[in-house]
């Protein structure tokens, strides 16, 4: 089994890649040339690094030919939405592009891999009460130019299924957090700021946006083990959420990480600057087709992968403060 894993050097393709090998898988995995590669410095010699520009054709059909894969897993992606707001030409053309170019080089292959097109509860967008939780039947209103991206590439995905017969799995992950998380992001950036805080580095001050929305997290590893389900018995041109069923508002998430750290009296602060033009309220889903199609549950309970994350950040934090 030769498993071909785009974005492997990020956050969730790294597990991935781990996950992969413990099912006896060869990998093969992208990276460009100003990628940092720490999240898999631990899996040097049993993983192998393509270089390739996902948004060349050539590359990648030289990528495709090289790795020969039986799956394929479409991680690399501009996935920071705040980052979208600022850039959103460049969130756009390289999500999208990028999948093009994949599907377009396994397209005339006489026996192409099954393909996990990757997408995310984002593109769920604006939800009302009385659409939770959020099924896959949903209606898809994207609130920002990342959630517009991941519609595409998941539109894209049915259409290259139903238009070429590509087997074609389509997934919409909502939030999923642990180790490694780039500091970015919301959880991990709050994680991060209570580890500096702990060090010395800061005032006992988090700098935050708006704590009223509420999110559906999980684990990543629980994510990933979803993700090999999927390719291993999902059906073709079907689309599957993967999540826990349970919404956590931002100030519970905020709140548990302040109580487990070692500083008393921290106090929140609203940064202007992490306000977003428009925002994705609530995000609670149903994992039932999942679970159905595959026995899928999550296990890993949200409380130990905030602890895990904060632990990773005062890891991270301490050697740079000696």
């Amino acid at each position: 089994m030769r498993v071909l894993i785009t974005g492997i050097t990020g956050f969730v393709g790294s597990y991935m890649a781990e996950h992969a090998l413990s099912q006896g898988a060869e990998v093969f995995g992208t990276s460009r040339g100003q990628s940092t590669a720490e999240n898999i410095e631990h899996l040097r010699g049993r993983i192998t690094l393509v270089q390739s520009d996902l948004r060349d054709d050539a590359s990648v059909r030289s990528l495709v030919a090289r790795s020969s894969p039986d799956y394929v897993v479409h991680l690399a992606a501009q996935s920071v939405v705040g980052a979208s707001w600022q850039a959103p030409a460049e969130t756009l053309a390289n999500n999208i592009l990028s999948q093009v170019n994949l599907l377009e080089a396994i397209r005339p292959l006489a026996v192409p891999p099954r393909f996990l097109c990757v997408g995310s509860s984002e593109e769920y967008g604006m939800v009302y009460e009385e659409e939770l939780p959020i099924r896959e039947t949903n209606p898809l209103r994207p609130l920002s130019p990342y959630a517009v991206s991941k519609v595409t590439q998941d539109v894209m995905g049915y259409q290259y299924f139903m238009s070429y017969g590509l087997p074609i799995v389509r997934t919409r992950a909502f939030s999923h957090e642990g180790p490694r998380r780039g500091g970015v992001f919301m959880t991990s950036n709050f994680a991060k700021q209570v580890a500096e805080i702990e060090a010395g580095w800061r005032k006992p001050v988090v700098r935050v946006g708006d704590l009223k929305p509420r999110r559906d997290f999980s684990d990543v590893r629980d994510v990933v083990r979803g993700y090999w389900l999927l390719l291993e018995r999902g059906e073709s041109g079907e689309v599957y959420n993967l999540c826990s069923g349970r919404a956590w508002s931002i100030q519970q998430v905020l709140d548990l990480l302040i109580g487990a750290s070692t500083v008393k009296g921290i106090a929140v602060e609203v940064d202007a600057e992490r306000l977003r033009p428009s925002d994705v309220m609530i995000l609670e889903g149903d994992p039932s087709k999942i679970e159905k199609a595959t026995g899928w549950k999550v296990t890993i309970p949200f409380e130990r992968t905030l602890s895990e994350l904060l632990d990773y950040w005062r890891e991270r934090v301490r050697p740079a403060a000696r």
